[in-house]
């Protein structure tokens, strides 16, 4: 059957050229066929191959991953993890289609873990002066870390072995530092001996780059180590109404990782941001009803106990004992709730024996009303707050003249303080801690250590070392805080200057000076009166 083309007039301007009536010898058969079927079939051959290839690396790494995870395991959970891979595989076994289906899954993982990874390399990996860096590392803990005649055939650390194996998770930052390490150690290394771990820390410290803090987190179960690099504390942050409820103390702010709340702030300026801060909460049910911060002159306590004096007038009264006489805290004396800023000796002691007197006078009120069965007088809960700044200098001056320490009046309230809302708050320098009674070391649960200070001290005062190294350069403020046997936290204190040091920031001075109370009628209202 002849094909016959349309008409001319029929057929339209955009149409193909009309086609031969006859097909032609090199129509049927093109000269160039064989070598299309040869090279089609040698593409599917090399298809195959190239899958085949890909599941057999995949198959290696996974049996690598495997056998370095069956390292890790004790020896004490590898029964049971083999009775229930087996139980595992019986119940695939049992399924209907189960075995098809598993032997899918498994060729799709081998093939998925035999990848080419040259391109995620490329677009999130290290670079190559990245993984110079991650090798150097590697051969510096060789010497630390390695066992000298260890039997097994790929120990984790070895000269010229692979940091693959021990660096499990890395991140550098935009300069190029590393700002996160995830390491694994062997068995014998002692993670359990303070120096082993100060020394370690201090190597990936010296090799990750100084001049920033580090925060060391060790998991001792799965024997790793992470490294990561903080930001500064911010500095920028003065003394404001912050967002808290009753009871509860700003002391400063911390990482944000570490607590679980925020409050927004106002910065130097006026910017706003939210801040994790670290919060002091006192009262009849607080288990750090009493304060203690130790420092080094210039360190930032007397900031400390400002910003503390100008929080605790929002809802109680204070009294304040300066016993370092340089009028730190003239500018609160003649303010509404404040009821004395007693700067000498004589006046220490006999604010602080009314302090006692009043204690007691409180818990006999509160144990008069409780058997009765009514609420507790409004003199016996208003929150009443006892600042003393250097008591040892007054203990000095106190014994060179053959009178009582005043820190003996401080038992009572620190003892029986917490049930009737009297709070002490004590600041000191290191040269006289050593004067502190006994009462004051152990009823201060809430610990502060501002300035420079070395782990050794940061121990003997908070009971624990901080997980993270001291900062470069330690500005005023600066410092760790723990409450009870919670965890040690960094810490800045928001600025608090003294509204009449000329020297002060023009913004701080009038921040301060904003939180005052108005003044009383009477200025220079003593307690005894």
């Amino acid at each position: 059957m002849a094909w016959r083309p349309f008409p001319r007039t029929l057929t339209p301007q955009h149409a193909s050229p009309t086609p031969p009536t006859h097909p032609t010898p090199s129509a049927a058969a093109p000269p160039g066929r064989g070598r299309d079927l040869v090279r089609t079939a040698t593409g599917r051959t090399l298809d195959v191959l190239r899958l085949l290839v890909v599941v057999a690396r995949g198959l290696g790494r996974t049996v690598s991953a495997v056998r370095r995870w069956w390292e890790r395991t004790p020896r004490e959970r590898r029964g049971p993890v083999l009775i229930a891979i087996v139980a595992c595989l019986l119940i695939l076994w049992l399924t209907p289609y189960g075995p098809l289906i598993g032997a899918v899954a498994l060729a799709g993982a081998l093939a998925w873990q035999g990848r080419d990874r040259s391109a995620d390399a490329a677009d999130g990996g290290p670079g190559e002066a990245e993984r110079a860096r991650l090798q150097t590392l590697y051969e510096a803990l060789v010497p630390f870390l390695a066992l000298a005649g260890d039997p097994r055939p790929q120990p984790l650390y070895a000269h010229d072995g692979d940091w693959r194996r021990a660096f499990t998770d890395f991140a550098f930052a935009e300069d190029g530092r590393l700002a996160h390490l995830t390491l694994r150690y062997p068995p014998h290394f002692g993670d359990g001996d303070p120096e082993s771990r100060a020394r370690l820390q201090r190597l990936l410290c010296a090799r990750a780059g100084r001049g920033r803090e580090y925060r060391f987190a060790w998991n001792e179960e799965a024997g790793e180590l992470t490294l990561t690099a903080l930001p500064p504390l911010p500095t920028g942050v003065y003394a404001q109404r912050f967002v808290t409820a009753p009871g509860e103390t700003v002391l400063g702010f911390t990482d944000l990782h570490t607590v679980q709340r925020t409050v927004p702030v106002i910065e130097d300026g006026g910017g706003r941001r939210d801040l994790p801060p670290v919060v002091w909460r006192t009262g009849p049910r607080s288990a750090e009803p009493h304060l203690l911060a130790l420092g080094r002159p210039g360190a930032g306590t007397t900031t400390l106990l400002r910003s503390i004096a100008l929080q605790a007038l929002r809802h109680g009264e204070v009294l304040i004992v300066d016993g370092g006489g340089a009028g730190e805290y003239a500018f609160l004396a003649g303010r509404g709730r404040v009821l004395a800023v007693e700067p000498t000796l004589a006046g220490a002691l006999s604010s602080l024996e009314w302090v006692t007197r009043e204690t007691e006078r409180r818990l006999l009120a509160a144990n008069r009303a409780r058997q009765t069965g009514r609420d507790a007088p409004e003199d016996v809960c208003r929150p009443l707050w006892v600042l003393v700044d250097r008591p040892s200098v007054l203990g000095h001056l106190a014994r060179s003249e053959g009178q009582r320490d005043p820190q003996d009046l401080l038992q009572v309230p620190l003892r029986y303080g917490r049930a009737v809302r009297v709070t002490v708050a004590i600041a000191d320098q290191f040269e006289g801690a050593e004067s502190l009674i006994g009462a004051v070391r152990a009823h201060t649960r809430a610990r502060v250590v501002l300035g420079p200070a070395t782990p050794d001290q940061v121990r003997e005062v908070l009971g624990e070392a901080p997980a993270t190294t001291p900062p470069p350069q330690v500005p005023p403020g600066r410092g760790y805080a723990r409450l009870g046997t919670g965890p040690v936290h960094r810490l800045q204190v928001p600025a608090t200057p003294n509204p009449y040091d000329e020297e002060a920031a023009e913004p701080q001075r009038r921040a301060v000076m904003e939180l005052l109370t108005e003044p009383m009628a009477g200025a220079g209202r003593r307690v005894g009166r």
